[in-house]
């Protein structure tokens, strides 16, 4: 990572390291356009091309059976199974706290209105499959999607042969039962339109890489498509540092994120020079006992460390970056909680490792990238909702209002909505 100091910077060039690796959409679009069209037209068997062609699956049936979803947990080590239930613990415990609550108010004497949450009734979990095992994003789309009282929960994860025991564990205690060995974009487009034997869903949740992500967008504005829970890009940490920090910590962490792919991007602010070098140190340091170097070393090129002026500096740049995950690794992190405006999710403190927020504080992982946190938030109960108003309008608030909407509509010219109360005025009881 190379070091930069906003002393000696242009603006010009501070615009551009903080731009993210850019996303070759046109090009991804060319490839994902005809398998959703083809999958639109032709369903499972057009997806099962698909999944054989990028994923080596060769099996006719894609179904995980009940049998398959029961056999997972004896195939996991006690040891698994206790982790990955002390993350649903503490993920069920978070996420029970948002459901919303219905309100309603009489805004006028005779007129009350009200708002009621309904759960989202088919929703589809797209759970990654690639270079990673992910029962961590199971329980993160999961947990919600059940505690929002969501009817139908199909899940899918692309796989060679089986999906992943952890996964299937994970999925068993989220209670969800309809699971499907398919992924990629073809796996995105069988939930969205459906087929004669998957009935298509309302809302798809997940990440994914560059192809799901372009399926996930196309079949959104597609009218015979479905919602998607938002758009996204590659993972991505920024870390504002102080001189009380710990070398090792930070550095632990930037290359935490940084091997998630080669266009992941991780960024350090810090006030001071010194801990800049000792984490360049550090880095190199524990790199070489990682696995997945490589992808890190990808990453780490998109990357770089800015020793900032102030703590308040970094603060502003990183609002206006927007990270996925910002981490505070400084003195009195507390304190700065209300400065932070754009950011997916915030760890306070050096013992925050954003590691502790993927896996298992509580709080979501499917969180906004490539600068979304500007106006989206992570996924929450209320994301498998949908909200109903209702109005219940008796004579009393009729007579009250009728004259301000009939002025209203003939503003608008719109004389059928001032003839909908006149009618009444002039036929009521």
């Amino acid at each position: 990572m190379k070091i930069y100091s906003i002393k000696n910077i242009s603006q010009n060039k501070l615009q551009r390291l903080f731009s993210r690796p850019a996303i070759e959409t046109g090009k991804v679009f060319d490839i994902v356009k005809p398998i959703i069209a083809e999958v639109k037209k032709n369903g499972l068997a057009a997806a099962l091309k698909y999944a054989k062609k990028y994923d080596g699956f060769e099996k006719s049936s894609i179904v995980v059976s009940k049998k398959e979803i029961e056999q997972a947990e004896k195939l996991l080590d006690r040891e698994s199974k206790k982790a990955i239930l002390t993350a649903f613990m503490n993920i069920e415990k978070f996420h029970t706290k948002q459901i919303p609550k219905d309100y309603s108010i009489e805004t006028m004497n005779g007129i009350n209105c009200s708002r009621e949450f309904r759960a989202i009734e088919n929703v589809g979990l797209y759970i990654p499959g690639g270079t990673a095992v992910l029962p961590s994003t199971m329980l993160m789309l999961g947990i919600p999607a059940r505690i929002a009282g969501c009817k139908r929960v199909a899940t899918l994860s692309p796989t060679k042969k089986e999906i992943n025991p952890a996964v299937l564990f994970a999925a068993k205690i989220c209670e969800v039962d309809e699971f499907y060995k398919i992924g990629g974009a073809q796996g995105v487009a069988l939930l969205a339109y459906g087929d004669k034997t998957i009935p298509k869903v309302d809302k798809i949740f997940g990440p994914g890489n560059q192809y799901v992500t372009a399926a996930k967008s196309l079949i959104s504005i597609d009218s015979q498509g479905c919602a998607i829970d938002m758009p996204s890009g590659p993972s991505e940490v920024l870390i504002i540092a102080d001189e009380k920090a710990n070398p090792s910590f930070v550095a632990a962490d930037l290359l935490s994120q940084a091997e998630h792919g080669i266009d992941s991007q991780v960024i350090l602010l810090t006030t001071s020079e010194k801990l800049a070098t000792q984490v360049q140190v550090e880095i190199k340091k524990q790199k070489k006992y990682l696995l997945r170097k490589n992808i890190i070393d990808g990453s780490l090129n998109n990357s770089f460390v800015l020793i900032v002026n102030s703590i308040n500096e970094a603060i502003n740049l990183s609002n206006q970056y927007a990270p996925e995950h910002l981490i505070l690794n400084i003195s009195n992190a507390e304190k700065y909680k209300k400065k932070i405006v754009n950011a997916g999710s915030v760890f306070l403190g050096s013992y925050s490792s954003e590691s502790i927020g993927d896996y298992a504080s509580g709080t979501n992982h499917s969180l906004p990238t490539y600068g979304y946190a500007k106006t989206y938030g992570g996924i929450s109960v209320e994301s498998f909702m949908k909200t109903i108003t209702f109005q219940n309008v008796d004579k009393t608030g009729f007579d009250n209002i009728a004259s301000t909407v009939i002025k209203l509509a003939s503003l608008e010219k719109l004389d059928a909505h001032a003839n909908a109360i006149k009618v009444r005025m002039k036929n009521g009881n």
